[in-house]
């Protein structure tokens, strides 16, 4: 995580200069690396002379804008400060519910928020580098807004510097000293606000975007129609049956319109596996197929030859009153009811049971005629039977028709489509393969991506955007709630120099401390976690 630092020369208000960053010379050159043993930065002049005669032109709109940034920023710092002194207190157990406080600071404060706004976004390389650049535009709207604000205020901005100290990236914008010194408070507090400022409007934009991508892509893409495969897994069980571009049409029957409805979905299965109560899957099929095909009993447990499964004849009284130890024994013990089916035939048929998705257990769950019987497949415990219509339009429309099932789908033009069924565990499965709500309006596989890398950028900009407002809101050192703080206490009347400098070090080492206490309850949870 890249820590946002600032350098700037800046005033005590007590007469007496605290700037870090020696004074620079404006004819140097626009672009200069400095370097030492523990630190070394780059910095950047050639904006410098652009971003004055920008916010010099725009001077009153800016100071109007940036004033607002001062009432968030100053309530961000509030909140943040009540969290540190509650996270502060239970570490003292002079609070001892803490455990929302806790998730609240440490999901925040290090990014790792409750409810991502993508489902399925886990860390990997290429992950990695939408971390990396979301943290490089967030730092670039927080810093930008800290040199735009300057100009409105008439301070010449000596330069835009990235840095390295030790093992901690960061950035910073110098300032001149001599005209800084002149401002008055609520000038220097807008400064001082405008990085956290900007970095909330751009949570704000990010969030918005997301939410009106649907639209703003809507004359390439179709969403919410149907779950589009991106990618599956080498590993993945599914790799055998989708490849990307494949469409899921269905998932036990019923239509997924969503990556996070397919992830509900398969969290419902995976509960119902292991449930008491019996949640019956079959399939109405002719009797005499029981009659043909038995299965072989070898030591406990029934067997089938080659890719044949074991099915269970279950009488539609018992679909809903057997709980599933009861189903267990009542299959061993029939060994009439077991028989050998082939998943291919058994879904062409209608379902019954009253575990499928979407069935309710007080409807009728037996549709079967008189031929036919109700048979159930017997599964392992924790095992889930899924049956998925998928949907090939892409390989279809490029290859030309195949061997397997052709139907219409949505507009009307012949698409391969097929049906399989997983046996397995569910939660692995689901999260082996990567999807998609988007559908491209032409077919081709060229952009099937670009709205997932959308959704990725802008939700993972949304993230380090916002931790970064809150790690700057915190009353620490070298960040930028150290600089607001110290302008803020300069309004409290009663207190004279010497004391402000005391409450201020007193605010700054308790926000410190809290800060290093919290990041530690973060690394702690994490290792018991795994």
């Amino acid at each position: 995580m890249m820590v946002n630092g600032r350098r700037v020369r800046r005033s005590s208000r007590r007469g007496s200069s605290n700037a870090v960053l020696p004074l620079q010379n404006r004819n140097h050159q626009l672009l200069s690396p400095s370097i030492s043993c523990w630190y070394c930065d780059f910095k950047v002049r050639a904006l410098n002379d652009l971003l004055y005669t920008f916010g010099r032109k725009h001077a009153r709109f800016l100071r109007f804008w940036f004033s607002i940034g001062v009432g968030f920023s100053l309530a961000s710092l509030l909140v943040v400060a009540l969290i540190l002194f509650f996270e502060f207190s239970a570490a003292l157990h002079l609070y001892t519910d803490d455990l929302k406080i806790k998730n609240l600071y440490v999901g925040f404060l290090f990014g790792s928020l409750p409810s991502p706004l993508v489902p399925g976004f886990k860390l990997s390389l290429i992950d990695g580098m939408y971390l990396v650049f979301s943290t490089l535009v967030s730092v670039i709207v927080h810093e930008f807004g800290h040199a735009i604000s300057a100009a409105s205020e008439g301070v010449q901005i000596e330069y835009i510097a990235v840095f390295l100290a030790v093992l901690f990236p960061g950035a910073l914008v110098a300032f001149d000293l001599d005209i800084l010194r002149n401002l008055p408070l609520f000038s220097t507090l807008r400064i001082y606000c405008a990085g956290i400022w900007h970095n909330a409007v751009c949570c704000a934009d990010c969030a918005l975007t997301l939410l009106l991508l649907p639209l703003i892509i809507y004359p390439l893409y179709i969403h919410g129609d149907n779950l589009l495969v991106l990618d599956v897994t080498p590993k993945s069980p599914l790799s055998g049956y989708l490849s990307p571009g494949d469409i899921i049409v269905s998932l036990d029957g019923m239509q997924v319109h969503g990556p996070q409805e397919w992830v509900d979905m398969m969290v419902l299965i995976n509960k119902q596996a292991y449930q008491s109560v019996a949640h019956t899957k079959g399939y109405c099929v002719p009797s005499s197929w029981a009659q043909d095909r038995k299965a072989e009993l070898e030591g406990d447990q029934f067997s089938c030859p080659g890719e044949l499964t074991v099915f269970s004849v279950v009488p539609c009284l018992n679909l809903t009153a057997l709980d599933g130890e009861s189903r267990e024994r009542g299959h061993m013990k029939s060994r009439e009811s077991m028989h050998c089916l082939t998943a291919r035939d058994v879904v062409q048929h209608k379902k019954c049971g009253n575990g499928w998705l979407g069935t309710a257990t007080s409807g009728n769950t037996c549709p079967c005629t008189e031929e036919e019987s109700c048979s159930t497949p017997v599964l392992t415990p924790g095992h889930s039977w899924v049956e998925i219509k998928y949907a090939s339009p892409f390989a279809c429309s490029s290859q030309g028709n195949n061997s397997t099932d052709v139907e219409a789908h949505n507009s009307g033009a012949t698409k391969c489509q097929g049906t399989f069924v997983f046996v397995g565990d569910v939660l692995t499965m689901a999260n082996s393969v990567q999807l998609t709500a988007y559908q491209p309006r032409w077919t081709s596989n060229f952009g099937l991506n670009l709205p997932s890398i959308l959704e990725k950028t802008l939700a993972c900009t949304f993230h380090v955007s916002l931790t970064l407002a809150l790690l700057n809101s915190l009353p620490v050192f070298f960040l930028d709630g150290e600089c607001i703080l110290e302008v803020s206490l300069s309004y409290v009347p009663w207190l004279n120099a010497r004391k402000k400098r005391q409450v201020l070090q007193i605010f700054l080492w308790g926000g410190t401390l809290s800060t290093i206490l919290a990041f530690f309850i973060f690394i702690l949870h994490g290792a018991r976690s795994e």
